[in-house]
């Protein structure tokens, strides 16, 4: 068994597939392309799903990857265990074959069998293989096939073993394609045994490590859970990259391959550590930085950005997370950013995505560093004052843990110097709480098999890009209600499916056209078309209301509505320059992160780190319409190899779409070229004019534009030039234009509002203190202690404050609780603690107490503590209970 690197493993392995006919597919990105039911792609299967299921067909029947993959959210969720075991990681890249219905087992079982073990290729030896198969479960028999060809290979029958559905069967989701599977293990020696003890196969996961997964769809699940087989049985394989680099590299642990260790190099560089033996606390810190600056920097790049929901958020922890293990390294400044260069050194030939994107996924990595920075510091400043409440609830922590990013162990040990109680029980409840509500949230719509009616039809012939008119189409499919029907009647709801159409089908961005179907005599109209998409990859169908009695071989003509196609084809060019004008006015980092292009508007988000300003818009928009005025010619190239379009083209491909081996290339001149099979104008000038209406931010790192063109720019100068007019009438001043001496006028009434304001703040502070200057008289006493507690709805937190502060210097020593009823039945409460007595009452223990009475909970400094509540009707009686809960305290 020669020792291979990491990237030699990778090539040879798809070099053996493509000697067996098999096309090599590029990986996919990390974000599934429109698949809500998947976090990340976390397999090799993902991109091809589509194909499993029948809703898409390839020109090509046998395929082999190296594809990227992440599992650290939802089902699939490793986060946890990086660093602290041999073989977790959150990214990791994943080798397969793969055939839709063409080999099934005899093939794949050989193919393994020869890659694994000949010397032309792995040469590993078989005296150290396993072989696992599927023994029969749940009415569905033994893999009597599987076995009976493993035995061919030569595998001796004791290496082969057998399991049931937990682990040798496989399936998509609750319905859809499944089959059995067998696995390929490796014994990596007595040496790897976590115990020293030599355990047979089976019983020590540390020393057999599978290697190899071959799974065989052969059955179809249905709704009622029967499974029927597949007319086309087809294979789906994965092979882990580390584990097998591991295992040629004759190393027990993935991290020490040479995938990793350049990385655990350049941490510890970066954060002024030696790793060890492999043991060392220290080293698990290394590790964990290492594997984490390899999944933020994949999915930044693939278009993910650090936020507090879906994707974003589980990036966010990994960063966190490798950020959290430098600063335990010591390491406080910013350092991840420098581990994304790392990873792309290391990465780059077999993803050359990363050379361009890396300055960009930097500039993510180190605005998220100092982020955590400033939320570490405020996150300390809340455990304090949670702290002061006497213990730590396991909820709180928890809200510390995910909010801020306070580590478990750093919380327990806050606690344990003041003494106070730890609730780790409820800690590992709300986290358990949180995982459950993350895996629900991901589950979507499990992705069910294309409809045999559809799956069964032959691709439309989509005639539209040099005409709104098709005549003669015959219809081949009617669905009414989900169901395929021979006929339909006047006024039902269907889709029909043609041979050919000239209507343009839901992709890219680009809606769907309207229109009508007309019938073979040209003269009236058979259906209202109302959208048309692809149910199936290539099968067009259009969304009718009948007006005329429709049955399959009937033909028809196909018309575009073409007001509606020239609006939408005006605002997808107009989108093509607006990507090119954002790169050149913002910088080459900007990339498309999706799109909506309708007839009446187009909106475009892409990745950006600021707002923009005004006069970066208007450069935009010049830019946009100088290409426009020229009056370019649209150039559309068809059938264009991706590799041609991507590197001589230097074509952009778009987010979230996905491109076959041949590719349309839509060029403007030397502005813009893009991969896109949407409809276009002729020339720039088609256009008319393109408007901005404005960009916000759609999350972090991701900005949005919205514009309109053609008519749709023309009404929207019409109620600018409404606006001016209106403008000119309430603020004319012949010195101004009129947007100019509308915003002074504006400005001077906004001043005399906040002067309005500041007045009335002004008589209700008077009015509060004059209600409670003689409130030191009213205090009581508790145990020595001078209690004073009042309500002042009338008052603000801020001026709330101020009062409790006035108040606490009249008692001399006492103790102060205001209380207040806001808006929407809300409660501000704040207790104030003169110095003198906070080492026998505390302000944030007081408030917690009386917090409860009205819904709510706070905290803060022993001297000063605030608190919310959700009820109001609730206040007086919290108010009365101050005394005996400072009696209490003191007690």
């Amino acid at each position: 068994m020669q020792s291979r690197s990491g990237s030699e493993i990778r090539e040879m392995f798809l070099k053996f597939f493509e000697t067996k006919g098999h096309r090599r597919v590029h990986s996919s990105s990390l974000v599934p392309a429109h698949d809500p039911t998947l976090l990340f792609t976390n397999a090799g299967m993902n991109q091809f799903k589509d194909v499993f299921l029948g809703l898409e067909q390839r020109d090509y029947s046998r395929a082999t990857t190296s594809q990227k993959c992440v599992r650290a959210g939802g089902k699939h969720n490793d986060l946890e265990n990086v660093g602290f075991t041999r073989r977790h990681h959150t990214f990791f890249e994943m080798l397969g074959n793969f055939s839709f219905g063409d080999y099934f087992k005899k093939d794949a079982i050989a193919y393994a069998w020869e890659l694994v073990t000949s010397p032309e290729w792995f040469g590993i030896p078989k005296d150290r293989l396993y072989v696992t198969i599927f023994k029969g479960e749940n009415g569905v028999p033994r893999d009597e096939e599987a076995y009976n060809l493993w035995l061919a290979q030569g595998v001796p029958a004791d290496r082969i073993h057998e399991y049931g559905s937990k682990d040798n069967f496989w399936q998509m989701g609750d319905t859809g394609p499944c089959g059995p599977c067998s696995e390929i293990f490796y014994d990596m020696g007595i040496e790897a045994s976590e115990t020293g003890e030599d355990k047979p196969f089976g019983q020590d996961e540390a020393r057999y490590v599978e290697i190899w997964n071959l799974v065989f769809m052969q059955f179809d699940r249905n709704q009622q859970g029967e499974l029927n087989l597949l007319p086309k049985p087809s294979i789906d394989t994965g092979m882990g990259l580390e584990r097998t680099a591991a295992v040629l590299q004759r190393k027990i642990s993935n991290f020490e391959t040479d995938l990793f260790t350049p990385l655990i190099q350049k941490a510890g560089e970066l954060t002024s550590t030696k790793y060890q033996d492999g043991n060392a606390p220290t080293d698990a810190s290394l590790r964990i930085i290492a594997d984490h600056a390899r999944a933020a920097t994949f999915l930044i790049s693939d278009g993910v950005n650090p936020s507090n929901e879906g994707r974003g958020y589980v990036l966010r922890k990994i960063l966190r997370r490798g950020i959290r293990h430098g600063r335990l390294l010591g390491q406080e400044n910013p350092f991840m950013r420098e581990m994304v260069y790392a990873v792309r050194d290391e990465m780059q030939n077999a993803y050359p995505e990363l050379k361009e994107s890396a300055d960009r996924v930097a500039k993510v990595v180190e605005a998220e560093e100092r982020q955590f920075a400033r939320v570490l510091e405020l996150g300390s400043h809340q455990l304090q004052a949670a702290m002061q409440e006497g213990s730590l609830s396991g909820d709180k922590a928890f809200h510390l843990y995910e909010t801020y990013g306070l580590p478990l162990d750093f919380m327990v040990d806050a606690a344990r110097d003041q003494g106070i109680h730890f609730d780790l029980e409820g800690f590992e409840k709300a986290r358990a709480e949180e995982q459950a509500r993350a895996r629900a949230s991901w589950k979507g719509g499990t992705k069910q098999s294309a409809s045999p009616v559809f799956r069964e039809l032959p691709k439309t012939i989509f005639e539209g890009y040099r005409q709104l008119t098709s005549t003669g189409a015959e219809v081949l499919a009617i669905i009414k209600d989900g169901q395929g029907v021979q006929a339909a009647n006047p006024g039902d709801a269907v889709e029909i499916v043609l041979d050919h159409t000239s209507f343009y089908a839901d992709s890219g961005g680009q809606i769907g056209d309207t229109g009508w179907l007309y019938s073979d005599d040209h003269n009236s109209v058979v259906a209202d078309v109302s959208g048309c998409t692809k149910p199936v990859q290539g099968v067009f169908a259009h969304k009718a209301i009948l007006r005329q009695p429709l049955k399959l071989g009937d033909k028809v003509d196909t018309v575009v509505d073409g007001n509606f196609r020239n609006a939408t084809r005006r605002n997808h060019t107009g989108t093509h320059l607006l990507h090119a004008a954002l790169r050149e006015v913002l910088g080459t980092h900007v990339k498309q992160a999706g799109s909506l292009v309708e007839p009446n508007r187009l909106r475009f988000d892409f990745s950006h780190f600021t707002g923009i300003a005004d006069e970066e818009l208007q450069d935009i928009e010049n830019l946009i319409n100088n290409e426009v005025l020229n009056n370019i010619r649209v150039e559309t190239i068809e059938d264009v190899p991706i590799d041609v379009a991507i590197n001589e083209y230097h074509a952009m491909a778009l987010f979230g779409e996905k491109y076959g081996e041949k590719v349309r290339v839509v060029k403007i001149g030397d502005f813009s070229t893009e991969l896109c099979g949407g409809t276009h104008t002729g020339a720039t000038g088609e256009i008319g004019v393109v408007k901005l209406l404005g960009e916000g931010s759609v999350s972090s790192g991701v900005r949005r534009v919205e514009a309109v063109t053609g008519l749709g720019a023309l009404n929207e100068f019409r109620r600018g030039f409404e606006v001016a007019q209106l403008a000119s009438q309430l603020a004319s001043n012949p010195e101004l234009s009129p947007a100019d001496a509308l915003k002074h006028k504006l400005n001077a009434q906004d001043e005399e509002l906040k002067k309005l304001r500041r007045e009335l703040e002004q008589i209700r502070m008077k009015s509060a203190a004059s209600a409670v200057s003689n409130a030191a008289d009213q205090a009581i006493e508790v145990k020595g202690v001078k209690v004073l507690s009042q309500r002042v709805d009338s008052l603000d937190r801020g001026q709330m404050r101020t009062l409790v502060d006035n108040l606490r210097n009249k008692l001399g020593s006492g103790v102060v609780v205001l209380g207040s009823a806001q808006e929407e039945g809300k409660v501000a409460l704040i207790v104030g603690v003169t110095k003198d007595l906070t080492a026998k009452v505390q302000a944030g223990k007081i408030v917690g107490q009386i917090a409860k009475l009205v819904g709510g909970s706070g905290g803060g400094r022993p001297d000063m503590a605030e608190a919310g509540g959700k009820d109001a009707a609730q206040l007086d009686a919290a108010l009365k209970s101050v005394p005996q809960v400072v009696d209490e305290l003191v007690s």
